[in-house]
C-alpha cells in the first residue's frame, strides 16, 4: 500500500502535461494540478490507515448488495473512485469476451490485481475524437479519428490516436484505453484495447482548468476538493507490450468494454445524483429560511418539486440496487435498465431543480460579497449590516449558505457538475469543512 506522500512520490516521472499551451514540469507543484494531488494524498492516507485489507477489498468484485451499496457510499476522492469504475469495468468485461478472446480476459484480471498489489490509480479513456459523425471510422478523411493499431509486432501493438474528455490523467499512473463503440468488419484496426502508463513514450496529455489558482476556499466551498481537470490524451504512435493489450481486432466483442464501463459508471453516478439532490433540496430550505420565505406558498411548491426529485432518483438508485444480477463469479452488477432510469430523470430535471433553487434564493446568489469582502475593516461592517435576513439567522451563515449555491452551480465546478449530471458521471463526496 502506499501512503500518501509515497503516492505523491510516484507522480515524479516523464509524464507530458500541457495547460494553457504550456508544458507542466511537475503537476505537484503547478496550482491547478496540486490541490488535485492533496485530495489524491489525503484519500490515500485514509485508506492506508485503515489497512491493506481495505485496500484490497476495495478493488475486489463485490459479492453483495451491501458491499456495492459500500463502495457507493464510500468516502472517496475523484481519482481512487474512477479508479474503482474502471477496474470493474475490465473485470466484467473480462466476463464477457472470455470466450472469444480468453487470452485477453486472463490479461484484464492480471492487470487489475497488479493494479490492487501495487495500489495504482487508473482513468478512463474512451471517447475518440471522431472526426465527422456521420462517418464510421473506417471512412473518415483521417484515419486517426479514431484510435486505432498502426503497427502490430511480435511483442506488441502501436496505437495512434486521441481520448477526448478524460479526466485526472494528469495525477493517475494508468490509462484504460477501449473502444468507444461497437466495432464492423473491416473496423479491426480500431477494436483495440489495452493499457497505458501515463509516462509512456509518446502520451500528451492536454487539459484544461477552469478554478482560478489560489480561489479562496471560503468562497468556494465545493471547488475545494472537488474540482478535476479535463482534457485530452493524445497517443502519438505508443508502443503496447502483449502483456498490456486486451483486445486487438476481434470487432464483435469491442462493445463489451463501452457497455461494461457505461454500468458502472451509471451506478456509480447515481450515488452522486442522490447525494446532490439531497444537497439542492438542503440550500433551498436553508436559504428560504434565512431570507424569511420558508412560508412562502410559491417557495414551498418549488421546494415539494424538488423534494419529488430528489425521491425519484434515489428511489431508482434502490431499485438498482435490489435487482441486482450475480455474475457467474459471484460479482454483483447493479440493475442496467434501473440505473439508466436514474441517470435519464436526474440529468433531465436538473437544471429545472437548479432554477427553482436560484429562484428561491434570489440574486445575492450571484451578488453576495466574499468573504474577503467581509474583512476588510472598512466595508466589512457595512456588509453585514445590509446582508442581514431574518432574525434569528446569523448573516455570516447566510453568505456562507450563498456562497455554497453559487459555487454549486454558478461557477465553473458548477458548470462542470452540471456536465457530469447529463453525462451519469461521479463527482467526489469529499468537500472541505466549510462545505460540511
Amino acid at each position: 500500500m502506499m501512503t500518501g506522500e509515497e503516492y505523491r512520490a510516484s507522480l515524479g516521472d516523464k509524464r507530458r502535461i500541457y495547460f494553457r499551451g504550456k508544458v507542466v514540469e511537475d503537476v505537484r507543484k503547478h496550482p491547478t494540478f496540486a490541490r488535485q494531488v492533496d485530495a489524491a494524498v489525503r484519500c490515500y492516507d485514509r485508506l492506508h490507515a485503515q489497512g491493506s485489507a481495505v485496500v484490497e477489498a476495495f478493488f475486489t468484485p463485490p459479492r453483495s448488495v451491501e458491499a456495492l451499496r459500500r463502495r457507493g457510499e464510500a468516502d472517496l476522492d475523484i481519482l481512487t473512485r474512477v479508479s474503482w469504475t474502471s477496474a470493474m469495468t475490465l473485470l466484467t468485461a473480462a466476463d464477457r469476451i472470455e470466450s472469444r478472446r480468453p487470452q485477453g480476459a486472463a490479461i484484464m484480471r492480471d492487470y487489475v490485481r497488479m493494479l490492487q498489489e501495487k495500489d495504482l490509480r487508473i482513468v478512463e479513456c474512451i471517447t475518440d475524437a471522431k472526426g465527422d459523425r456521420s462517418l464510421s471510422p473506417v471512412k473518415q478523411a483521417d484515419p486517426d479519428a479514431y484510435l486505432r493499431v498502426v503497427e502490430r509486432r511480435r511483442d506488441g501493438v502501436v496505437i495512434r490516436g486521441a481520448k477526448l474528455h478524460i479526466a485526472l490523467a494528469p495525477i493517475a499512473h494508468e490509462m484504460m484505453v477501449i473502444p468507444t463503440k461497437a466495432m464492423k468488419p473491416g473496423e479491426e484496426d480500431y477494436s483495440i484495447a489495452c493499457a497505458v502508463a501515463v509516462d509512456a513514450p509518446g502520451v500528451k496529455i492536454i487539459n484544461v482548468g477552469s478554478e482560478a489558482p489560489g480561489a479562496d476556499p471560503r468562497d468556494h466551498p465545493f471547488a475545494a476538493d472537488g474540482f478535476a481537470s479535463h482534457g485530452f490524451v493524445i497517443f502519438d504512435d505508443v508502443f503496447v507490450p502483449n502483456e498490456r493489450v486486451f483486445l486487438d481486432g476481434e470487432t464483435d466483442c469491442a462493445a463489451a468494454f463501452a457497455h461494461s464501463l457505461g454500468l458502472w459508471i451509471r451506478a456509480d453516478g447515481l450515488f452522486g445524483m442522490a447525494d446532490q439532490a439531497d444537497l439542492l433540496v438542503g440550500l433551498a430550505q436553508l436559504i428560504a429560511e434565512a431570507n424569511g420565505l420558508e412560508k412562502a406558498a410559491h417557495v414551498r411548491e418549488k421546494i415539494t418539486d424538488m423534494i419529488l426529485y430528489a425521491t425519484l432518483v434515489r428511489s431508482t438508485l434502490e431499485a438498482s440496487l435490489a435487482h441486482c444480477e450475480r455474475m457467474p463469479d459471484g460479482t454483483m452488477l447493479p440493475n442496467e435498465l434501473y440505473a439508466n432510469a436514474g441517470k435519464y430523470l436526474g440529468a433531465a430535471d436538473y437544471n429545472l431543480m437548479i432554477r427553482h433553487l436560484h429562484d428561491i434564493a434570489g440574486g445575492s446568489v450571484q451578488t453576495a460579497p466574499s468573504v474577503l469582502d467581509v474583512e476588510n475593516p472598512e466595508i466589512g461592517p457595512l456588509i453585514l449590516k445590509y446582508m442581514e435576513g431574518k432574525a434569528g439567522v446569523g448573516v455570516e451563515q447566510r453568505l456562507k449558505i450563498f456562497q455554497a449555491i453559487r459555487d454549486l452551480t454558478l461557477s465553473p465546478t458548477g458548470t462542470y457538475r452540471t456536465i457530469a449530471h447529463l453525462h451519469g458521471h461521479r463527482f467526489s463526496r469529499v468537500q472541505s469543512a466549510d462545505a460540511q
